[in-house]
């Protein structure tokens, strides 16, 4: 009974325990359906993010992929594609935008690393592993990069297993040390990757511990150690970095130790590594782009003359300077004078054509390289075809361009046959050349850029040359004369040096005679040949007619050029009597306005001169009286000018004591006493003063703000600030230091911003003393190291603008142009070190955006600034400096003089005042009165003058 009672206790226990664990499962059940709708939710909300993503992108993708039908050398569009098709999964639109791009530019090496990992990832699928050997054969071509060839190596070696597989990851080793394993920070991982193979190799032919090796296995173990003691002796004949550890490795590896051949070699190397040191260390602490370190390590390297270093110098310095049109012309030049190996030249070539499209002078070098080097017909005329097609940036660049082929075709033909198919084909070109420039470049350009039918000339000189065929180059030079070019004299003696040469006397009389008919710029030469000519083949009649003909030319070209002068001198002195007549009225308004202010200021003086006596007789009087016995009998009153006794100067009226004002007395004082220190010239010395301006009217006390602005400069002995006669800041003053060595301090502090406001500071320089200073600081001629960029964002600061800057070369500037009241204009000029990286960095920038805006960016180029004829200049027209500058970037008000408009003070030129008046000490309204001035003349005057003439 006991027994059965617990058993069914355990058997309830266990019943409980069930439902319990029942119930448990049920709530969780429960619990993981909530959940469960609550993923589901979240999930769906993910999907709908996730769905309009995808839509947004493959809307973007769409507009890239019609903006590259439109335009497809947009590289920066090529890379945006890219990158969105990646984060799309695109796979195969991604591989076939890669393809496109990569047939029209060459891909930097990120480009390609990240599309040869993309590809090694699809092809773990696929057994075919030779489409991948054909992308790294393509990528190792664009750029000599040591990453790409390890990668390449490393890809290799999981091919090893395959027939020849081993013989072929020797033979890519191989190729990437030659062409990387001089790279001196760069080439050691290669070499080592190289060894690290071998030695897995020969642990494979190693036998196991115990079991003698056969004869066979023998040769290959000797064979695989040599393999690895000579890659060890030709890396350590090579400089490159860390090369000690190397020499270490080897120690310790070698059971014999180190020959001497192979220590000598590696001294030999560590001399030359010591040598490289500061330039690579330079390279190391430089930023991108790193031209001039390029520069100067390739100028080191041609006077140390080993070919090998400086192939991989060069090839450095391209990578990072791949859009440098100089660095592969004088890379292409060292090859094709130093080197001379047909395909290394070649391709060098066609890798320049296809970073630097835009450049002539690389087409023509490539087409004159595959002649030098036997390349057959048809791949010459593909590589001019697509030097036609570049885009390049001036019209004449077609003409030289054309000029290289036109020499090419030239050099294929044998003349010594009447006809021939290089003929033919010769004279084809010519025409379609003539064609192309008539249609094509003036279409594109304006112009045809070859005004003196440079190709029409050299055709012609051919045909009577080598072909005998005057009767076509005469036909040619008729045409060169029917394009403007009949007017100038070496035209014609052109033509006639021909017919000198190849024709006969008839045609060259007849050739001067039309010279003489024709030529406007110099006849008289035209006319000298003519008879020097008849001189020597010409009959008496021949002579008479000759001296006829010049003498009538002669005549009537020194009557046209004396009308032509009689012309320009009327001209100039019409424009000399309107700029005599504005600047007489310009001074009589002037006197005028003077009179007028002197008559008001008159009239208040002594308005204010019969106050002051009122008051005076008295208030004043009575208080001498009033005072102690012991005090004097003069007494001093203080007044807003300084201290007067009782004969108190005329029109002065003290204020109420109840009413002054502290303040008011104060900036009265002050405007006071610095016209005192302007009225004293000892006081000033202008050598260690400066000029500011620009400052807001409303600045209180603009001394102090200055004394705290400026005393980082150096000892500050006087400011200046300029007020009005009614105690107003003008916004503008001087500051004096004690020492002229605090000037170039202060003039580092032009356009620091003061309550909101840029603060301009200049040389103080006295400007009748100094009449052709000039206060514009900045260049308006063209300044290739320096950029100019519009349309940035309001918002944009120099800081970031130096940061967006840095990434394409040294920027030793960054100057932002605002208004006068300190707010940006979206402009800004950006210097660099030198005029190439300001040139890449407008290819590069250019198009860009920043903060949504989409930047334009040239090099620096400010207009002209003409100057305007304003009476009363005392410069000459050519230095005079203008108020305002209107080019092609609007007016430039951040480039005008720093002076304020009422310091100008512009006297009478000196060439426009008559009768010395001016130098008497006259003032110029006198001498223009001297001068007597016409009588100004009605319409019946000039009817009258019209009807007696």
């Amino acid at each position: 009974m006991a027994a059965s009672s617990n058993a069914e206790q355990t058997q309830l226990q266990d019943m409980e325990e069930e439902d319990a664990g029942m119930e448990e499962r049920e709530m969780e059940s429960d619990e993981e359906e909530e959940e469960g709708m609550g993923v589901e939710n979240s999930d769906e909300d993910e999907e709908d993010d996730s769905s309009e993503d995808e839509k947004e992108n493959e809307a973007e993708i769409q507009r890239l992929e019609e903006q590259l039908s439109i335009n497809a050398f947009d590289y920066n569009c090529h890379v945006d594609l890219i990158k969105l098709l990646k984060q799309e999964g695109e796979l195969f639109r991604l591989r076939k935008a890669r393809q496109k791009m990569s047939e029209l530019f060459p891909l930097t090496e990120e480009i390609w690393l990240d599309w040869l990992k993309d590809e090694i990832r699809l092809t773990e699928e696929e057994p075919n592993r030779e489409k991948v050997y054909e992308l790294f054969e393509r990528a190792v071509k664009d750029y000599i990069c040591p990453d790409i060839w390890l990668e390449y190596a490393q890809y290799s070696i999981g091919g090893m297993g395959s027939p020849g597989g081993i013989d072929r990851v020797r033979s890519i080793f191989e190729r990437a040390v030659t062409a990387v394993g001089l790279h001196m920070t760069k080439g050691q991982m290669v070499w080592e990757a190289y060894r690290e193979f071998e030695n897995a190799i020969l642990s494979t032919v190693q036998p196991p511990p115990g079991r003698i090796p056969s004869r066979e296995e023998q040769e290959m173990l000797k064979t695989q150690l040599e393999r690895i003691h000579t890659l060890f002796r030709r890396q350590l004949a090579i400089p490159l970095m860390d090369m000690e550890g190397t020499y270490a490795e080897y120690e310790e590896w070698s059971e014999h130790g180190v020959p001497e051949t192979v220590v000598h070699q590696y001294k030999k190397a560590v001399q030359q590594m010591e040598k490289c040191k500061p330039f690579e260390e330079a390279l190391m602490v430089a930023e991108t782009p790193k031209l001039a370190e390029y520069q100067a390590y390739i100028d080191f390297e041609l006077k140390e003359g080993d070919p090998a270093r400086i192939q991989i110098t060069f090839e450095r310095a391209l990578s990072e300077n791949c859009l440098v049109p100089d660095m592969w012309a004088k890379y292409t030049t060292y090859l094709d004078r130093q080197l001379k190996f047909k395909d290394l030249v070649l391709s060098t070539h066609e890798r320049a054509v296809r970073n630097c499209p835009w450049t002539m002078g690389l087409w023509k070098s490539y087409l004159l390289a595959l002649e030098r080097h036997g390349a057959d017909h048809q791949t010459v005329s593909d590589v001019f075809e697509k030097a036609l097609n570049a885009g390049f940036i001036q019209a004449t660049d077609y003409v030289e361009i054309w000029q290289a082929y036109l020499d090419y075709l030239r050099r294929r033909v044998d003349f010594s046959k009447e006809s021939s198919k290089e003929l033919e084909e010769l004279r084809a070109a010519f025409s379609r050349s003539l064609d192309y420039m008539k249609h094509d470049v003036e279409e594109r350009f304006g112009e045809s850029g070859d005004p003196s039918c440079i190709i029409m000339q050299i055709w012609a000189r051919i045909e009577a040359l080598h072909c005998k065929n005057m009767q076509k180059a005469r036909e040619l030079w008729d045409s060169i004369m029917t394009k403007g070019n009949a007017k100038y004299a070496n035209m014609w003696l052109e033509y006639y040096n021909l017919e000198r040469s190849y024709g006969d006397s008839i045609h060259c009389r007849k050739a001067l005679h039309r010279a003489v008919q024709c030529t406007s710029d110099y006849p008289e030469h035209v006319c000298e040949v003519l008879l020097s000519f008849e001189r020597v083949e010409g009959s008496l009649e021949d002579w008479d007619f000759a001296v006829q003909k010049t003498e009538t030319r002669l005549n009537r070209i020194n009557e046209q050029r004396a009308k032509a002068a009689e012309k320009e001198a009327n001209l100039a002195r019409q424009e000399d009597e309107r700029a005599e007549q504005r600047r007489k009225a310009k001074v009589e308004k002037k006197a005028q306005k003077k009179v007028q202010k002197g008559t008001r200021a008159g009239e208040k003086r002594k308005a204010e001169q019969d106050d002051y006596q009122d008051e005076w007789n008295e208030d004043a009087g009575p208080k001498r009286h009033r005072g102690n016995a012991d005090q004097p009998t003069d007494e001093y009153m203080e007044t807003e000018t300084g201290l007067f006794g009782k004969a108190t100067p005329p029109g002065y009226k003290p204020a109420p004591p109840a009413t002054k004002k502290a303040p008011q007395g104060a900036a009265a004082s002050a405007p006071s006493a610095h016209r005192q220190n302007e009225d004293n010239p000892e006081l000033r010395n202008d050598n260690s003063s400066v000029f500011v301006s620009n400052l807001a009217y409303t600045l209180e006390e603009p001394e102090a703000k200055l004394r705290t602005l400026f005393e980082t400069c150096g000892p500050i002995k006087q400011i200046r600030p300029i007020f009005t006669g009614k105690g107003s800041f003008r916004g503008y003053g001087y500051i004096q230091f004690e020492s002229p060595v605090s000037v170039p301090e202060a003039l580092k502090l032009d356009r620091r911003d003061v309550e909101g406001r840029p603060v301009f500071v200049s040389p103080c320089v006295d400007k009748n003393k100094n009449p052709d200073f000039k206060v514009f600081k900045y260049n308006t001629m063209m300044e290739k190291h320096k950029i100019f960029i519009s349309g940035l964002p309001f918002s944009c600061t120099k800081e970031q603008l130096a940061e967006i800057s840095k990434n394409h070369g040294t920027v030793k500037e960054v100057r932002l142009v605002t208004y006068r009241s300190g707010k940006p204009k979206g402009l800004a000029y950006v210097e660099f070190a030198d005029e190439t990286q300001a040139s890449q960095a407008v290819l590069k920038m250019d198009g860009i955006e920043v903060e949504g805006n989409k930047i334009s960016v040239a090099i620096s180029n400010p207009p002209r600034r003409n100057t305007i004829d304003k009476p009363g200049s005392s410069r000459p027209t050519g230095d005079a400096m203008p108020r305002q500058v209107y080019g092609a970037r609007g007016k430039g008000r951040t480039q005008l003089s720093m002076l304020p408009r009422s310091l100008h003070r512009q006297s009478v030129p000196a060439g426009k005042v008559e009768n010395g008046s001016a130098a008497d000490g006259e003032p110029a309204s006198a001498a223009g009165n001297a001068a007597g001035e016409p009588k100004q003349l009605s319409n019946s005057d000039f009817a009258k003058m019209l009807l007696n003439m």
